[in-house]
């Protein structure tokens, strides 16, 4: 979509998606967003069914364009330890990748993100299902942290962050409390 990667959830996914929604039915939630990239709609589908909120886009939190390394190449490249991928590490930036989405646009369209939403919710508490390298950032700036130091979000996992005018503050970070034990490898069957 729009030149980046848009699949499908894989059942595993859905199943993470599942626990997700079990564990935020309780909490007041008087908003959910999601990208513009299906799977953060497939994964929040389960959470908008229990709440009945309607979901909304916010288009800034669609995931960082890798360039020519989109489709999946991103996780092959490090795992050969291809060059560009050993320097886009060692920079913590995107942008080594040829033709990716330059490190500051990326870092100033997620800050123009969150505080847009914030603005547009005081006092209020938000589910906002996006993707790894947008929370890496987000955490990033909110505490102010190397640009790559929290990178490698599990899927399903759950991240929080307080926005107050200008301070974030980091609550949580990769709480996978609710996927089970093993979520990595194969999960105990939802009940």
């Amino acid at each position: 979509m729009d030149g980046q990667g848009d699949p499908e959830l894989a059942p595993e996914g859905r199943r993470h998606a599942e626990r997700v929604a079990e564990r935020l039915r309780t909490e007041r939630i008087d908003a959910i967003y999601v990208s513009t990239l299906r799977r953060t709609v497939q994964t929040a589908e389960p959470l908008i069914a229990r709440l009945g909120l309607a979901a909304r886009v916010e288009a800034d939190l669609r995931e960082v364009h890798l360039g020519s390394w989109e489709g999946g190449l991103l996780r092959k490249m490090i795992a050969e330890g291809d060059p560009v991928a050993r320097r886009m590490q060692a920079e913590e930036r995107w942008d080594v990748i040829p033709g990716a989405e330059p490190a500051e646009e990326f870092a100033t369209r997620v800050r123009k993100a969150v505080k847009r939403l914030a603005d547009e919710h005081p006092g209020q508490r938000l589910a906002v299902f996006t993707h790894g390298g947008v929370i890496g950032q987000a955490l990033s700036l909110a505490s102010g942290s190397r640009p790559f130091a929290f990178l490698g979000a599990d899927n399903g996992s759950i991240s929080h962050i307080v926005v107050t005018g200008e301070s974030w503050i980091v609550r949580c970070f990769n709480d996978t409390a609710h996927l089970g034990p093993i979520f990595g490898r194969s999960a105990a069957p939802l009940t």
